[in-house]
């Protein structure tokens, strides 16, 4: 333990304390994410999401469907689809490929792993849940099973 009276540690390493003229900004230009090669693999499973029309409300017409297919809930879903039994992370993507009046099973299959997702993690332990901003994301979904091996 440092004593209270004790001069700060230099931080030599750090810009922080530096002058304005010594910060810099760096743009990323390449990620790990959708490497299926190499030591590092971090492959792309699954792209989810809709294609959602100008004035279409994702809200609405998911639970009109469901009710119209005999669920009460999103979360009765988890018995009639298949879904991946651990977690994933999330990259925003840039377009989907599920319009909300193609076939009920396939929209409704995304829906329930949309409410399975955050912006940055799908997880199939937590609880569905169905939101309009849940419900217009389209994200690409990544293993990081071989990341940390």
């Amino acid at each position: 333990m440092i004593p209270q009276h004790a001069p700060m540690p230099d931080r030599h390493a750090n810009s922080g304390y530096g002058r304005p003229s010594r910060s810099r900004r760096e743009r990323i230009t390449s990620s790990l994410l959708g490497r299926d090669d190499g030591e590092i693999r971090c492959p792309r499973v699954i792209r989810i999401g809709f294609d959602i029309r100008q004035g279409e409300d994702p809200l609405e017409r998911l639970h009109d469907l469901l009710i119209d297919e005999g669920y009460q809930r999103p979360e009765d879903l988890r018995h009639r689809f298949e879904i991946p039994d651990r977690p994933y992370i999330c990259r925003p993507a840039t377009h989907a490929g599920c319009a909300l009046d193609a076939p009920p099973a396939e929209v409704l299959r995304q829906a329930l792993m949309l409410g399975l997702c955050t912006a940055q993690l799908f997880d199939p332990a937590r609880p569905v849940i169905w939101t309009r901003s849940s419900l217009s994301r389209v994200v690409d979904l990544f293993d990081l099973q071989r990341f940390y091996q």
